[in-house]
């Protein structure tokens, strides 16, 4: 495990749930099936899980909860997020009480503001969030799709926590973040998480992840995923066995840096 994640050591990439379980009301045919996946990337080795209380209307929390339920809590990180109607503080302590129900745990390892919502003072949301901490159900805060003003004003408004991360769309097709939003969570020591990061298996359209991929005898989604292991942690969503196996694939090499630069100042 070479990455770390809110100071915490992880596996170097986590799994996402979005569309686990249904988008946005639940969808129960395929839970077994959807279980099993999650185990087997913790099996694999993957220990950090990306959910929201958004996704399917709290039912992908619910199969988060069964996967993880006969592993070692601990050495998980659990990551969740509240959605943007609930940033009032006395909706923010109950979505996150629910959240924890349906996860089936007593704490998450970092909870998110998953889109900003300006109608709400970002102080009254970021102090009902370090309640949560105070009382140990939230161990870490971030946001989720904030620029850099939204991500600064977050920060003036924490008192007695750090925001520890930012999760934004990042991937090899979108690389918007680069200029302004990832160097600016670097240097404000904020992590940054990308979701989608590959581009939900689209990348294998882009001929030069497919050539500097013979280089290394990987795939476009091997190459793309490496790339974006460089500057953020990668949360690809994957409910299928053998996707998970090309994911872990790519932890196998790291691209030597005249390559990532070959692939950064490309320009598609």
């Amino acid at each position: 495990m070479a990455k770390t994640l809110c100071g915490q050591s992880v596996s170097d990439f986590g799994i996402g749930t979005w569309g686990i379980g249904g988008r946005s009301s639940p969808e129960t045919g395929n839970d077994k099936a959807q279980v099993e996946a999650i185990r087997y990337a913790l099996d694999n080795g993957i220990n950090v899980i990306d959910t929201a209380e958004m996704y399917a209307s709290g039912h992908t929390e619910e199969i988060v909860g069964r996967a993880i339920k006969e592993y070692d809590r601990e050495k998980l990180f659990i990551i969740t997020k509240v959605w943007n109607t609930h940033l009032r503080s006395l909706d923010l302590l109950k979505a996150a009480e629910q959240s924890l129900k349906r996860l089936g745990t007593s704490y998450v390892d970092l909870y998110l503001i998953h889109w900003p919502n300006p109608s709400v003072p970002i102080a009254e949301t970021i102090s009902a969030m370090e309640k949560l901490v105070g009382k140990g159900s939230v161990r870490n805060i971030g946001v989720s799709n904030f620029n850099v003003s939204e991500l600064q004003d977050a920060m003036d408004a924490a008192k007695t926590c750090e925001i520890s991360a930012n999760q934004i769309e990042y991937n090899y097709g979108k690389r918007e973040p680069e200029l302004e939003i990832i160097p600016f969570c670097e240097k404000s020591n904020v992590d940054v998480i990308a979701y989608t990061p590959i581009m939900k298996g689209h990348i294998a359209s882009y001929d030069l992840l497919r050539k500097i991929g013979q280089k290394y005898n990987a795939t476009p989604i091997q190459i793309a995923l490496n790339y974006v292991m460089k500057r953020s942690y990668p949360i690809p969503k994957s409910s299928k066995k053998n996707h998970i196996d090309e994911l872990l694939g790519a932890l196998n090499f790291r691209l030597r840096e005249q390559d990532y630069t070959v692939l950064r100042d490309y320009l598609a």
